[in-house]
């Protein structure tokens, strides 16, 4: 997205706040994004930053024409810093580092920004650390922290930032824009019940990757109607192999969690219509008959605790494994 008009079609009230703050020339030292998966958070830090330093600035929009827009569009701005954890948390050595970089004047202004990605994975050393820098900057310094969960962290931290809440897109108006972008029905609705963002749904629209690990997962769901006696073996044959990082590894529960939703809601309405599992009547009516209502309640509840143990580096196969255990009983 390369204007706020843009963003402001999907993030009215957030988008609306930035561009006050630009026209009364009162942009905060210090943000703090927060908001589900997809719904647009680094699409508005980054576009705010092009702002900050763009060269021939269009009203309360950057012109994303000039080497400056360019860099920041590339990742290789030398005043601009992107923080994101190293491993499960960020660590008090990348803030440290932040600061080092920060005691030298900006390469061409004295503008700096710098933008934290999950930041509510800093250590709390790291938090410590980050609380003075947003005290005592040594510069003009903009910080931006992106999160889905703003009120696990330090509540100093939170009250130095602008905040800044990011709403769900509702899954009509995705579904509906991703079909004007060429995007099957089908596929259009799978992808608005994973993201809010458009850009990223039409990215795994168009991702191999994405197409095998839907497979994997319907795969999954039917053999425990056709084989289950198989499915620790096909776990360790397709699933860990193809969902190797943790982003890969949420993404993969996320489509579980969809299609045992399709289930249940195929004993609660008996024409509900599917978003991952196929429609065809005699393969849901089997699977439906496997699971209970109560069951399939408690395995919603089993896969939102796996992405629970996934976020607290709990490891991956051992988490899979306990939860295809789980599901069978």
């Amino acid at each position: 997205m390369k204007t706020w008009e843009e963003i402001e079609q999907i993030q009215p009230v957030a988008t609306r706040t930035i561009m006050n703050s630009i026209k009364k020339n009162r942009i905060s030292h210090a943000y703090l994004f927060q908001g589900d998966r997809g719904t647009g958070k680094k699409e508005m830090a980054l576009l705010l930053a092009k702002y900050l330093f763009c060269m021939n600035r269009q009203g309360e929009n950057p012109c994303n024409h000039c080497i400056n827009c360019q860099r920041i569009d590339s990742g290789n701005h030398p005043d601009m810093h992107w923080i994101e954890p190293d491993g499960a948390s960020i660590k008090i050595e990348q803030v440290r580092n932040l600061q080092k970089e920060f005691t030298y004047s900006g390469m061409e202004s004295n503008q700096k920004v710098y933008i934290i990605k999950d930041a509510d994975t800093l250590t709390v050393n790291a938090a410590n650390r980050l609380l003075k820098f947003l005290e005592e900057p040594s510069v003009e310094t903009t910080a931006m922290m992106l999160t889905e969960n703003g009120h696990s962290m330090l509540s100093t931290i939170r009250s130095r930032c602008q905040i800044i809440d990011l709403q769900p897109l509702p899954p009509g108006i995705l579904q509906e824009r991703l079909q004007q972008e060429g995007v099957n029905e089908t596929d259009a609705k799978l992808l608005s019940a994973l993201t809010n963002s458009l850009t990223e749904a039409l990215e795994l629209a168009q991702d191999d990757w994405f197409a095998d690990a839907r497979k994997i997962v319907i795969q999954w769901v039917e053999m425990y109607t056709a084989q289950p006696e198989d499915i620790y073996t096909y776990i360790h044959q397709n699933w860990i192999p193809h969902f190797k990082d943790r982003e890969g590894q949420e993404r993969g529960l996320d489509l579980l969690i969809l299609g045992f939703k399709d289930i249940l809601h195929q004993h609660i309405y008996t024409d509900a219509n599917t978003i991952l599992l196929s429609n065809d009547s005699s393969k849901l009516e089997k699977i439906v008959i496997t699971f209970s209502q109560a069951q399939l309640l408690t395995i919603l509840n089993q896969i939102l605790m796996a992405k629970r143990k996934l976020k607290a580096n709990v490891q991956p196969t051992l988490v899979i494994e306990q939860l295809a255990l789980q599901i069978q009983r």
